[in-house]
């Protein structure tokens, strides 16, 4: 989906936003006049310190175009989500960024369609939902019961056992994912 060319102005606009915002509180601006980095795909930003994870925040659908959702995120992984401390300015050097460029989520009925590793996916029931991007099941070695049942009890506050339920809705995509070498 990506060429590298496109990968590195995504990978430069999170890294300049992030350390743009943490030094000066200052959201920064940028021309980008790519066709593709001006569509609207869902992206999570995953910031990585000493190899481990200090913080991931994405959105699943694009709602704007693919830089702005880029240096969005940039700044809500380093900075807002909760189970980590804000990235301080002494840090940056340390912490390297991934990004997950994702695909249009697809309602499946038969989890037979989803392939661990290959996707991602979304659980929803009610008010309820949860998240995995397809790399979680590499990180893990979770088999697909698992994934989808921690999935569930874990992330989106249900029984683990709420996959096999037809009133949960559940949807995959895939994510093209590249990460500084730092």
């Amino acid at each position: 989906m990506l060429s590298s060319e496109q990968k590195q102005i995504l990978l430069k606009v999170a890294r300049e936003t992030m350390g743009t915002y943490i030094k000066t509180d200052k959201v920064p601006t940028f021309k980008i006049e790519d066709k593709l980095l001006n569509e609207k795909y869902g992206v999570f930003v995953t910031l990585h310190k000493k190899g481990q994870l200090c913080g991931c925040i994405g959105n699943i659908i694009g709602t704007m175009p693919l830089w702005e959702t880029v240096r969005n995120m940039a700044i809500e992984s380093a900075t807002g989500d909760p189970r980590f401390p804000i990235v301080r300015e002494d840090e940056l050097e340390q912490i390297d960024i991934e990004i997950s460029v994702l695909t249009h989520p697809k309602r499946i009925k038969n989890i037979e369609e989803f392939h661990l590793g290959e996707h991602g996916v979304i659980i929803k029931r009610g008010f309820n939902q949860g998240v995995f991007l397809p790399q979680v099941a590499q990180e893990t070695g979770w088999s697909k019961e698992e994934f989808l049942s921690f999935l569930c009890n874990h992330k989106a506050g249900l029984s683990p056992y709420a996959w096999k339920d037809n009133d949960t809705e559940i949807r995959i995509f895939s994510a093209q994912v590249f990460r500084e070498t730092i």
